[in-house]
C-alpha cells in the first residue's frame, strides 16, 4: 500500500535524455506496489519538450495542468487540462508545453519503459 503526494517525491531531470525543461517523478510503480506498470508526472517547464523518440510500448497519458500539444507520426494534437492521449508502440511522438504555466501530465507505461 502507499499514499502520498506526488510533490513530495525527487524529481528526475529529463535534459540529458534530449529534452528541454523536463522533469519526471516516479509516483507509482514496483516500490509501491504496481509490479507491472508505473505511473509517472511529467513536468514541462514554459518552453519545454520531451524528446521525440520511439520505443516498444505505448503510453496512457493525461494533462493534469497547463497546454500544449502532443506529436504522433508528424501529426500534432493540441493538449490541455483533462485531454487524455494514447500513444501506441513504435510511434514517433513528443510532448511540448505551448503554454505560459508548467505543463503537467500522467504518463502510464509498461515496466520495461520506466527502465
Amino acid at each position: 500500500m502507499f499514499v502520498g503526494k506526488y510533490n513530495d517525491l525527487p524529481k528526475i531531470d529529463m535534459t540529458p535524455g534530449g529534452a528541454k525543461g523536463a522533469v519526471k517523478q516516479v509516483v507509482i510503480g514496483p516500490e509501491q506496489g504496481w509490479e507491472d506498470y508505473v505511473l509517472r508526472v511529467m513536468t514541462l517547464e514554459v518552453e519545454g519538450y520531451s524528446p521525440t523518440h520511439t520505443h516498444d510500448w505505448p503510453h496512457i497519458n493525461y494533462v493534469i495542468s497547463g497546454t500544449g500539444a502532443v506529436m504522433i507520426s508528424g501529426q500534432e494534437y493540441p493538449v490541455e487540462q483533462g485531454t487524455c492521449a494514447y500513444v501506441p508502440s513504435n510511434e514517433e511522438h513528443c510532448f511540448v508545453n505551448k503554454g505560459d504555466v508548467p505543463m503537467e501530465f500522467i504518463c502510464i507505461v509498461p515496466l520495461r519503459g520506466e527502465a
